[in-house]
Parts: structure tokens; C-alpha cells; sequence
């Protein structure tokens, strides 16, 4: 395929502009949405990092130039219509200039302040289903890295031999569970195992990205 190729297949708006959200990879989470012109695609083409066109100033800007926080393409899709985009990118800094995740931090039914660039709210928005993984995956690592008292993560992380015992005992558990036991608590053992096996993986180093790109693999 040629390097136009690409280009061709999009239809841009009268202004010469597509729409493009910028999604996390590895967990599916949505980091934000910019605008394009050909010649910010060409440039993500070219050097596998995110290139937009600011409307407001006029101008190509190169995600993360100023912060450091680039965006690294993995790959980009375009919908039944072709005048709109996903890249799906690697993530491993705040994607919003707020400093947040993602520039979709706020519930439109919550409390947070409307302001343009205004802070988040605490518990808002509630967390969903597809976050849950990364999430914990997150904050396994934040506890490995601060290791605050108490934390149970830590002890494990400490005790590696104890890390494998407890997936298997997790395992028994949500085995007999779904002998006999109801879907909720199937559900809560699944959930034990689940974190367990997280700190497993964690203690190996291994993402839970390159689990779940196993199975992918595994596909047909």
C-alpha cells in the first residue's frame, strides 16, 4: 500500500478536517478528542506519534512536544462513514494539559464545575466495567512504587512464594463457588482471583497488556 493510500480513504469535512479520539490501547480507555487535516495524519503516518491540526491557533501541533507526554500510534481506524477516526495509542502519561488521564473526566449528571479546564470531583465519574483492570493495574504499581503501611500488596509483592499460593487458593475458591454458590458470589471469588493474579504478574513485570494480546493471538 502506498503512503497516500491512507489518506485517501478519509473524508475530510468542507474545512478539510476529521474528527480523531485518541484511545488507550491497552485498556480501551478514551484520552481525548482532536481534529486532523491531512497533513497531521500524514505526519502520525510517517512518525508513528500523534500530529493534530488546532483549530484555535491555526496550526499542526505534535501531541506531547511541549510535556513530553507523546502519544505513540499502534493503530488507526476510520468508521463506516469514513469521516471520523480512532487512534489507538500507547499511554503511559496524562493525556489532558489539566494533567488528567484523560480530558474525559467529568460526569455530565455530576457536580463538578463546567468551567473550560475546571478540576475534577472526587468519585465522579463512577467507574465502569472495561476501566476495572487497568485501573488496578495502576494502582498495584503505585503501591509497589510509594509502599505505604499496611498494604497488603505489599506484603505480598514482599513474600513472592505467598503470591502464588493465593492464586491457587483463589482458584479453589471460585471453583466451589460455582458448585453451589450464587452468581453473586461466583462473581466476588472471580474478582479475588482476578486482583491475585495481577499482583502475580505485577511481581514479574509482565503487563497485563501482553496477557491479553496472548489471547488475541489465540483468535481463530
Amino acid at each position: 500500500m502506498s503512503a497516500a493510500e491512507p489518506l485517501e480513504a478519509v473524508r475530510f469535512d468542507e474545512r478539510g478536517l476529521v474528527p480523531c479520539v485518541m484511545q488507550d490501547y491497552a485498556s480501551g480507555e478514551v484520552l481525548t478528542l482532536a481534529y486532523m487535516n491531512a497533513e497531521a495524519l500524514r505526519r502520525t503516518l510517517e512518525t508513528g506519534e500523534m500530529h493534530f491540526y488546532s483549530r484555535s491557533r491555526d496550526e499542526l501541533w505534535h501531541k506531547g512536544e511541549t510535556s513530553g507526554n507523546v502519544q505513540r500510534v499502534r493503530q488507526i481506524r476510520y468508521d463506516c462513514d469514513a469521516d471520523a477516526l480512532v487512534a489507538l495509542v500507547d499511554s503511559a502519561a496524562p493525556a489532558c494539559h489539566t494533567g488528567q488521564r484523560s480530558c474525559f473526566y467529568r460526569d455530565l449528571n455530576g457536580t463538578a464545575d463546567p468551567a473550560v479546564d475546571a478540576a475534577p470531583v472526587d468519585g465522579e465519574p463512577a467507574p465502569v466495567a472495561y476501566e476495572a483492570t487497568s485501573v488496578l493495574e495502576r494502582t498495584l504499581a503505585d503501591r509497589r512504587d510509594r509502599r505505604p503501611d499496611g498494604s497488603y500488596t505489599v506484603e505480598l509483592l514482599d513474600d513472592p512464594p505467598r503470591i502464588g499460593a493465593k492464586v491457587r487458593e483463589e482458584a479453589d475458591e471460585v471453583v466451589a463457588a460455582a458448585a453451589g454458590e450464587s452468581d453473586e458470589r461466583v462473581a466476588e471469588e472471580a474478582a479475588d482471583v482476578l486482583y491475585h493474579l495481577q499482583v502475580l504478574l505485577l511481581s514479574r513485570g509482565i503487563p497485563l497488556n501482553a496477557v491479553l494480546e496472548t489471547l488475541n493471538g489465540r483468535r481463530g
